[in-house]
C-alpha cells in the first residue's frame, strides 16, 4: 500500500516576523516625526483653497517655519506674502495637539491653536496666553494677494484680529461655533480714493445663541467718511450678508469712484450682497 507524498507546512520564523513588524513600526513613527513642513502647507492650500499658502518651508510639521502668503487662487497671479516668517510649533497637550506660533511683524507674542479630538467630532479653539485685547495685526495691503478687486484698491492701514472664548467644533457633519471674532479694519485708506484715512470698521463673527451652528456676521463703522454696515449669517460654509456702503455728506464727491467698486450702486448707497 502506497503513501501519497507528504505535506511540509513551513511556519514563518516568529522572530523575523517580530523584527519586520518593528521595522515597520519604527518607520511609521519616523515618518510622523520627521514629517517635512512641506505636508502643513499642502494642508494649508487644500484647507483654504489655494487662497493661504505657506512658502519656502523649512524644518518639520512639528517644528518648522515659512512665509505666509495670501494669492487669488490656482490660476491667478496675484500673491502677497507677510514680512518675516512664521515660526510654529506642534505639541501634545493632555489628548490634543497644541499649534504654537510666533511672528514678529504680526502676532501678539505667542498664537496658540488647540485642536481636541473626540467620539465623531473634534474642536478646534483659540486660547489666549498672552491676554491681550488683540491676537494677531496684519498689513491691510497684503489683502491685494486676494486678487479682485482688493488688488484694485489697493488698500493702506492695518487689520487687527482679536477673539473672544472663540472656538468651531465639528459634529454630526456641520460647524457649530463658540465666542466670537473680531476682525478690526484700522485707518483704511486706498489709492482711488483722495480721503484719507478713509475709516475705521469691524467686522464680527459671532455664535448665534438662538440657532445651534449658525453665526452671525455683522458689519459696523468704528469712525471715519465712508460708512460701511451690514449684517448675514454663517451656516455650515455658507455666508449670506448684506450690507451697504455710503459716503458722509461733505465727503460724496471725493468717494463716488470708490463706491462704484465697492458694490452695486443704487443712488448715494453701493449695496453690497453675498450668498
Amino acid at each position: 500500500m502506497s503513501t501519497g507524498p507528504k505535506t511540509h507546512h513551513h511556519h514563518g520564523n516568529p522572530s523575523r516576523r517580530w523584527s519586520i513588524g518593528g521595522a515597520l513600526a519604527g518607520a511609521l513613527i519616523a515618518l510622523v516625526a520627521f514629517a517635512p513642513a512641506s505636508w502643513l502647507a499642502r494642508g494649508l492650500n487644500q484647507a483654504s483653497g489655494g487662497h493661504l499658502l505657506l512658502a519656502e518651508t523649512r524644518g518639520s510639521v512639528w517644528n518648522g517655519s515659512g512665509l505666509l502668503v495670501l494669492t487669488g487662487g490656482a490660476d491667478s497671479r496675484d500673491a502677497s506674502v507677510l514680512p518675516g516668517r512664521l515660526e510654529w510649533k506642534v505639541g501634545l497637550q493632555g489628548l490634543g495637539l497644541l499649534f504654537s506660533a510666533r511672528q514678529a511683524c504680526c502676532l501678539n507674542g505667542e498664537l496658540q491653536l488647540l485642536l481636541k479630538p473626540g467620539l465623531g467630532r473634534f474642536e478646534l479653539s483659540a486660547p489666549n496666553p498672552s491676554g491681550g485685547d488683540w491676537q494677531a495685526r496684519f498689513p491691510a495691503a497684503w489683502l491685494g494677494g486676494l486678487g479682485t478687486p482688493w488688488n484694485t484698491l489697493q488698500l493702506g492701514g492695518g487689520m487687527r484680529l482679536a477673539t473672544r472664548e472663540f472656538a468651531l467644533e465639528w459634529a454630526q457633519g456641520r460647524w457649530v461655533q463658540r465666542g466670537q471674532l473680531d476682525l478690526d479694519f484700522v485707518n483704511l485708506s486706498s489709492r482711488i480714493a483722495t480721503v484719507a484715512p478713509l475709516g475705521s470698521y469691524r467686522f464680527s463673527i459671532a455664535a448665534d445663541p438662538g440657532a445651534a451652528g449658525v453665526s452671525t456676521l455683522r458689519l459696523s463703522t468704528l469712525d471715519g467718511a465712508l460708512l460701511l454696515n451690514g449684517q448675514g449669517s454663517l451656516s455650515n460654509g455658507r455666508a449670506r450678508f448684506e450690507g451697504e456702503a455710503q459716503a458722509a455728506p461733505e465727503r460724496e464727491a471725493a468717494l463716488n469712484n470708490l463706491l462704484n467698486i465697492i458694490g452695486r450702486r443704487q443712488g448715494a448707497r453701493s449695496v453690497i450682497s453675498i450668498g
